[in-house]
């Protein structure tokens, strides 16, 4: 009995200095591992956000430029500058560079048109421009030309319903969204006319991973 005591002392000796350091590096890597999943999932839930904004900005800037169409009520009124294809072109505007010029159609209507714009989204600075800063705001910046020089035209919707508008002739700098657009004539198939709007998550606006960009189009007549 004397000689089992020794035995029974080693098998209740507590753990080895090798033994607590392999137990703290499991766990060192297991909370990484969920570090890095939450940062996976908050950037994929911003993403998702931002798309789903994106969608809703590329689908309302194809309905506002749809609505120049109801301006051509006969067929020997001038067509609207906004979406017509001069003669002589395939195309106007651009998905890739940003297109402000002076388009005249074939009927002879003229207008400076820019093919792009900038959009804020959740403005909640202490801007006078805002009608409600503390609440935020969804602004909308088209550029003109006005004597050869680019003007900047913000239009401000605050959540109480509140609008105002400004012009300036320096950028915005704090847009979320960038559109460009374009209009190709004959396409899909002769007689019809496609608008294309591809709407872009501006680099600064937030960390998001890859590229935020949303494309729509619409076929009329």
């Amino acid at each position: 009995m004397l000689a089992s005591r020794p035995n029974r002392k080693y098998r209740h000796r507590g753990f080895t200095v090798l033994e607590v350091l392999i137990a703290a590096a499991i766990l060192v890597i297991g909370m990484v591992a969920l570090a890095s999943m939450a940062g996976t999932l908050m950037g994929t839930g911003n993403r998702s956000k931002y798309m789903s904004l994106a969608a809703v900005l590329a689908s309302e800037k194809l309905e506002d430029l749809n609505h120049w169409y109801g301006f051509i009520a006969q067929p020997a009124q001038p067509e609207a500058p906004q979406i017509c294809v001069p003669n002589g072109q395939t195309s106007v505007g651009s998905l890739t560079t940003d297109v402000l010029q002076t388009t005249t159609c074939a009927a002879g209507a003229s207008a400076p048109i820019a093919y792009y714009d900038d959009v804020s989204i959740g403005l909640s600075n202490s801007s006078s421009d805002c009608p409600n800063p503390t609440a935020g705001c969804f602004a909308e910046t088209l550029s003109s030309l006005s004597g050869g020089n680019i003007i900047y035209n913000t239009t401000y919707h605050s959540p109480d319903g509140n609008i105002t508008t400004s012009t300036s002739s320096t950028a915005p700098t704090n847009t979320t969204f960038h559109r460009r657009w374009i209009i190709e004539a004959n396409t899909p198939v002769t007689g019809v006319r496609r608008i294309t709007v591809l709407v872009t998550l501006k680099e600064t606006a937030a960390t998001t991973g890859p590229t935020v960009t949303f494309q729509m189009s619409l076929v009329r007549p």
